[in-house]
């Protein structure tokens, strides 16, 4: 896209026609050290033995192999590498075995007239003081909100919006 040898358009006046910044034109990338190099071979072998080894425990790793590195270090070095701890997620949405299973009373129910089903929700919006929370009570009939509440949790004021 930039082209040095370009004698009617300077580096600078390309740079500025194609918004880019003139430090990535002149920017070349720096190898790996021989140690990082040597380093990273020790964390791919361990990690294809230990896959679920995050930037911690391959520290401990390496320090027990007689290696002075930092957990900062091999995290960057997973990460150029690509390589991720694999770990089980933690399972938040499984129910109580004892928790009833209440019965879904609109599934075969066919809505002809208005008033006839009404649903609500509620949720919060983060402002700057705090937070409100919105109240919504739906006719599905109809499908629109016939008076959404804010209710105000910010310090110092009680009430309805």
């Amino acid at each position: 896209m930039i082209d040095p040898q370009r004698p009617r358009l300077s580096i600078v006046r390309q740079c500025l026609l194609l918004h880019l910044n003139r430090s990535g034109v002149y920017y070349r990338p720096v190898p790996q050290s021989e140690a990082n190099l040597a380093l990273m071979r020790l964390i791919d072998a361990q990690f294809l033995e230990t896959p679920y080894y995050g930037s911690r425990q391959m520290t401990w790793y390496l320090r027990r192999l007689g290696y002075e590195v930092g957990r900062k270090r091999v995290r960057r070095l997973m990460a150029i590498m690509g390589l991720r701890a694999v770990y089980q997620k933690p399972r938040t949405s499984v129910p109580h075995p004892e928790h009833r299973k209440y019965p879904y009373l609109l599934r075969d129910l066919v809505i002809e007239r208005p008033n006839q089903v009404w649903c609500s929700d509620i949720t919060y919006i983060p402002m700057k003081r705090g937070f409100l929370y919105l109240v919504a009570i739906i006719a599905i009939s109809i499908i629109k909100l016939p008076r959404p509440e804010l209710f105000c949790h910010i310090p110092g004021f009680h009430g309805i919006m």
